[in-house]
């Protein structure tokens, strides 16, 4: 049956995708035997543009490495997706194709849920398309913070425990760690972390990343991306189901 509303996630190397299952059930749920998600697992960004090409495409979610990528083949963004620069939902209506970040709306809730008055400053870590709706979140609530990127001037090599200990709010916004590659963890002195550090780790594949059991043994409250990525699909969903009448 060719579906009449195609919705999927772009994206490299994706099979893990927490997506599909998430708007399958949804669809389920609320009986809607006319929607369907797909995986387009692109190598190069430049795939899309015959993906858009495909008739009864509402939009899509854009994973790793394609959030910023994606903005050249757009007509539209947000007011939230131009100032963080990064997009990972896109509604086509009418053929018109409109970039949105829910990552943010995602990650507010989480930081919302978690954050005490102590967590004043923050580390963010990366530098990508992700950390880039995270520093937006942050700028939002008036929470200072510092990027730790390969390329920045405090970077993995040189990141001090002392910086640590300053910065109670640590989150960790880079892909490594993520399964397959579950055994890998960024530099990091995670013995300058105590019970008073936040650290939210945007990786739910694995539940438990390398990065998140290391801060949890040296006494750290930690959370895993997977609140984040629920509410970011939620977001996702009232922007296409909100325009589909």
């Amino acid at each position: 049956m060719d579906s009449s509303n195609k919705l999927g996630l772009i994206g490299k190397n994706i099979s893990y995708s927490f997506s599909k299952k998430y708007f399958e059930d949804k669809f389920k749920k609320k009986k809607l035997n006319d929607f369907s998600y797909e995986i387009f697992d692109l190598q190069e960004i430049n795939e899309v543009e015959e993906l858009l090409l495909k008739p009864n495409l509402l939009g899509f979610n854009v994973t790793i490495p394609y959030k910023e990528k994606v903005i050249d083949y757009l007509d539209e963004l947000s007011d939230e997706a131009q100032k963080i620069g990064a997009v990972n939902c896109v509604l086509i209506e009418n053929g018109k194709k409109t970039g949105y970040n829910t990552d943010a709306f995602g990650f507010e809730k989480t930081l919302v849920a978690h954050k005490k008055p102590y967590h004043e400053s923050a580390l963010v870590l990366g530098n990508g398309g992700a950390a880039k709706a995270v520093q937006y979140v942050l700028d939002k609530h008036q929470i200072p913070y510092q990027t730790i990127s390969r390329k920045s001037e405090i970077n993995f090599d040189n990141l001090n425990s002392e910086t640590v200990s300053k910065n109670k709010l640590i989150i960790q916004c880079t892909p490594v760690g993520t399964f397959p590659n579950t055994e890998d963890c960024l530099s990091f002195p995670f013995e300058a972390l105590t019970n008073q550090h936040l650290v939210i780790d945007l990786i739910y594949n694995p539940e438990y990343s390398k990065f998140i059991l290391n801060a949890s043994q040296n006494g750290a409250k930690t959370v895993n991306g997977y609140y984040m990525l629920e509410q970011q699909a939620e977001k996702a969903w009232e922007i296409w189901s909100f325009k589909k009448k």
